[in-house]
């Protein structure tokens, strides 16, 4: 009996603790990694702005036009510089038919120096389609910089697995 009684108490830690709402956003200091980039204001000395458009699949066609295939996307942001910030001032997500889904930032943020920041389309959000896509309005006080967003799609069904990846283009001047 008393056997029975310890292995429901520990199968009842075991529950409680499993139950915990842990964040996934949180860096190893413990902060949240997306709030420690925010800014109140951005810098007024910048002289290069931005507006990059990344193709995002969050679902592809598969055996026919029937037949689709769910995936998880990641929009990721890099900067490449080893000397200057970026700036992000807006991450928009839109689906197929142009409709603004989702604005991932509140606030601005900071990209330092070889740092780089992720945002997740999970591979049971449909809502952007085969044709979704980010638009990301970034500036830098430094004109050189270039910074790498790209999109990241994968997912497996059984033995069944794919991934691949899109590049951000500049359409400012277009």
């Amino acid at each position: 009996m008393k056997t029975l009684a310890t292995i429901i108490l520990f199968l009842l830690v075991i529950f409680l603790i499993s139950c915990d709402d842990v964040s996934h956003n949180l860096n190893v200091s413990g902060e949240d990694k997306f709030t420690v980039l925010e800014l109140d204001v951005l810098p007024e000395n910048l002289i290069l702005k931005d507006t990059t458009y990344v193709a995002i699949y969050s679902d592809i066609y598969s055996e026919t036009k029937d037949t689709r295939f769910n995936l998880t996307a990641t929009l990721s942001l890099r900067n490449t510089s080893s000397k200057h910030s970026i700036y992000i001032s807006s991450i928009e997500y839109y689906s197929s038919s142009g409709k603004k889904i989702k604005e991932f930032l509140t606030k601005p943020i900071i990209l330092k120096a070889m740092q780089s920041v992720e945002y997740v389309i999970e591979e049971s959000d449909t809502s952007g389609g085969t044709g979704a896509n980010f638009l990301i309005k970034w500036s830098s006080t430094n004109k050189n910089v270039e910074p790498i967003f790209e999109g990241i799609m994968i997912s497996t069904n059984g033995q069944q697995g794919i991934s691949f990846t899109t590049k951000g283009i500049s359409i400012s001047n277009k």
